[in-house]
Order: structure tokens, then sequence, then C-alpha cells
């Protein structure tokens, strides 16, 4: 055992380590679950994953704008995009 460390941080790194393992296991296996359900066919009921989806947009939306607005618009275009006209 290295002196350089203490025995917590040794310990540290054991649990993440068994963790990362458990995780990586846990994981294969519902993997390979859903696999075997998509081959036999036979997935049941199940609640889906992702709501439905619209297929279509939000309503677009307008505003009319005064002379004044528009001019005030343009300058603010002006400043950000660094044109001094």
């Amino acid at each position: 055992m290295p002196e350089q460390f203490s025995i917590l941080q040794l310990a540290g790194v054991a649990v993440l380590v068994a963790a990362g393992v458990v995780w990586s296991v846990g994981l294969v296996r519902l993997l390979r679950r859903g696999r075997f359900e998509a081959a036999v066919g036979r997935s049941g009921p199940t609640l889906p994953v992702l709501p439905q989806q619209r297929r279509y947009g939000p309503r677009l939306e307008s505003v009319e704008l005064t002379p004044a607005e528009e001019d005030a618009f343009a300058g603010l275009v002006r400043q950000f995009s660094g044109d001094s006209h």
C-alpha cells in the first residue's frame, strides 16, 4: 500500500470502482433484456417513453411596430453588428 495515500482515499476509490462495476452490470442486463423482448416480440404493455408529439408548431405571433420603434430596433441591430452607419 503506497504511503502517500490514506486509508479513506483508498476506500473511496474502492467504493467508486465497485459502484461503477455494479452500474455497468445493471446497464448491460437492462440492454440485453430489452433486446431479448424485442427479438421475441412479446414486449407486453408498456408506457410510452415520450408523449405523443404534435405535428405542428406553435402559432406565429407578430406585433406591428411604430416608425420610432423600427428606428430604435435598427439602431440596436447596427450597434450589435458593429456597423457604424
